[in-house]
């Protein structure tokens, strides 16, 4: 059964302590092989996505980084990383892995609505949360994901037009929806890890599918496809 080598996690490890155009060179060889083990492993949960879920593409990140406008030059990102997107305009969300030393994890949801999207949410959010909470509490949910939406950032306050009071205020800060599971190196490197992160997968579809459902509708419950 496919599954990430020691090699791949060492070589990562390597690269962060020489993250430098020679050294990435003369090893070329060392991340090719490295690559593609990565590669074989992506492959093999983008198989078992498509067993309980219909993905349109499946996108191996590139390692080198864009460095024109960084502070941090060096080029290359000591990390494998994948993202799957679900297929056509009716299924909402995204998956994401990374397998990095010390620091790999998956994701899922929404990273960075459209301004259409997030007030959309937020629309039904303001109006009646109980599905979103429901989602938040389910038992799957609570033991891959903490129980909660992880976001890049959050409002200070209340959006613009919503009452700062709402109970759900902690829900209406928020500018994107993810839930997010971390590994060790230990996990990575484990035989059931592409099992780990399939039932993790598994455990976000009510949430996919209750989003889904709201930025396909309006509040009235009509289709706007």
């Amino acid at each position: 059964m496919m599954q990430l080598e020691k090699s791949t996690l060492q070589y990562l490890k390597d690269l962060q302590k020489n993250n430098n155009r020679d050294w990435f060179s003369e090893t070329k060889p060392k991340y090719l092989e490295a690559q593609k083990n990565a590669k074989g492993v992506f492959a093999a949960i983008h198989e078992q996505l498509q067993l309980h879920d219909e993905i349109e593409k499946s996108k191996m990140m590139r390692i080198y980084r864009d460095v024109r406008f960084s502070h941090d030059k060096t080029p290359y990102k000591a990390h494998f990383a994948n993202s799957y997107s679900r297929l056509g305009k009716e299924l909402r969300g995204g998956y994401f892995l990374r397998i990095r030393p010390g620091e790999s994890f998956l994701a899922g949801g929404f990273w960075e609505p459209s301004k259409d999207d997030l007030l959309r949410i937020r629309k039904e959010i303001e109006l009646d949360a109980s599905e979103i909470r429901a989602i938040l509490a389910d038992k799957k949910y609570q033991l891959y994901f903490g129980g909660k939406f992880e976001s890049f950032s959050e409002l200070k306050t209340a959006p613009r037009g919503f009452d700062k009071a709402h109970k759900d205020i902690d829900l209406l800060r928020k500018k994107g929806f993810i839930a997010s599971r971390n590994f060790t190196d230990a996990e990575v490197l484990s035989g059931n890890f592409i099992e780990e992160v399939t039932k993790s997968y598994k455990a976000l579809r009510p949430f996919f599918n209750l989003f889904s459902d709201l930025l396909t509708t309006n509040l009235n419950g009509e289709s706007i496809l």
